[in-house]
């Protein structure tokens, strides 16, 4: 399941893929259209702006705007910046992985096996889709 931050960046990001107009549109805006409350949707679009998936602009005609076309952004990028890992337990995640405290056999864990199995299959739907395909 996706968390609240998650639905709602999907949600601002493809309110920004159907504008028209590329210029900057108020955070009030987004927040109004899509029903999320703007100080959360605040942090979400920080986090957005800091992966280099958003730009924003400060002033009377300020807001937030795509840095790239809707085709040029990868849900798997979407998806690790608001969520984190891909992976379901930390020994199969490609970047954060961790061994898990109470394995004995990694190598023979028929668990590991399942979710490594369950994180390729997450990773190539994210990986082959992007910002247009969800507008």
């Amino acid at each position: 399941m996706i968390s609240k931050k998650t639905k709602y960046g999907l949600k601002a990001l493809i309110y920004l893929a159907r504008q028209e107009t590329k210029e900057p549109i108020p955070i009030e805006v987004i927040a109004k259209s899509e029903r999320i409350s703007q100080k959360f949707l605040e942090t979400i679009l920080l986090t957005l702006r800091k992966g280099g998936i958003l730009g924003s602009k400060k002033g009377k005609k300020g807001g937030y705007y795509l840095l790239k076309a809707p085709k040029d952004i990868a849900m798997v990028s979407v998806i690790r910046l608001l969520e984190g890992p891909i992976a379901l337990v930390p020994c199969v995640s490609l970047n954060y992985y961790e061994s898990c405290d109470d394995c004995l056999d990694e190598v023979n864990c028929g668990i590991r096996k399942f979710m490594i199995e369950l994180r390729d299959c997450t990773l190539s739907v994210f990986s082959n889709k992007s910002l247009a395909d969800l507008t």
